[in-house]
């Protein structure tokens, strides 16, 4: 199974005035085209820095981060900013929409740096937002829709590129119990149409529905386990590779 990630040895250190504060120190991991993965870890464990460094929002002050098979780990801002538009599709807890465009406007702003003519953006925003149920929405702005209405606008904003992985930062904690479960089951239609998702969640019962659980704790990966409960109810030739 091809490898979407390979990240060998990636430490990040931050210098604090006087004294360095090792965010991460020795991670290794690699992610296969379409698993999905959950990280989890405390607070100071390290979670955001990696997520960020998965996303290309950071670089590492050590170690490979091939995405893609391609080196991302000493690019420039510029070279990072292409590799994210065209790769990675982002869903944030406080969901990231700009208020004065509609749901349309909202999903097809990343394809403008794609070269794409603005009628076929359109069709293509509104194609995506039809998949996660908002066809009938594509006009209302932010204000106008509810907290779980928004994620799915979100939702379909990082899918619009196609990119390569979905990674969701907290995509529930600002969702009630059953709008949470609502976008989570999203989430399982868009794994099974073949996209690659990490996650990252401080929650337990939100951590569960991904395939694989990466946790860390200090800056090191503690556990990488594939969910048997998963893997019990799912295809028996799907296979994972672990570290």
């Amino acid at each position: 199974m091809k490898e979407v990630i390979q990240i060998q040895d990636i430490r990040k250190t931050y210098e604090m005035g006087s004294e360095y504060v090792h965010a991460l120190k020795s991670i290794t991991l690699n992610i296969n085209k379409n698993e999905y993965v959950a990280l989890m870890g405390p607070s100071g464990s390290g979670k955001s820095t990696l997520m960020n460094l998965l996303g290309c929002l950071d670089t590492p002050s050590a170690g490979q981060y091939l995405l893609n098979s391609h080196d991302v780990s000493d690019m420039e801002d510029s070279e990072l900013a292409e590799v994210r538009n065209k790769e990675i599709g982002f869903i944030f807890q406080t969901f990231n929409l700009l208020p004065k465009l509609s749901s349309l406007e909202n999903v097809a702003l990343p394809l403008i740096y794609s070269g794409m003519s603005k009628s076929k953006r359109l069709d293509r925003a509104q194609d995506v937002l039809e998949s996660v149920g908002l066809g009938d929405r594509v006009d209302h702005r932010p204000n106008e829709l509810s907290g779980g209405q928004r994620q799915r606008v979100a939702i379909a904003r990082a899918l619009v590129n196609n990119p390569a992985i979905i990674l969701a930062d907290e995509p529930t904690g600002n969702l009630d119990t059953k709008t949470s479960i609502e976008i989570m089951s999203i989430f399982e239609e868009i794994h099974a149409k073949g996209n690659t998702i990490i996650i990252v969640t401080h929650e337990p019962d939100i951590a569960e529905h991904a395939h694989r659980i990466v946790k860390l704790r200090d800056g090191l990966i503690e556990t990488d386990v594939i969910n048997e409960q998963i893997r019990k109810s799912s295809d028996p030739e799907h296979r994972y590779n672990v570290n």
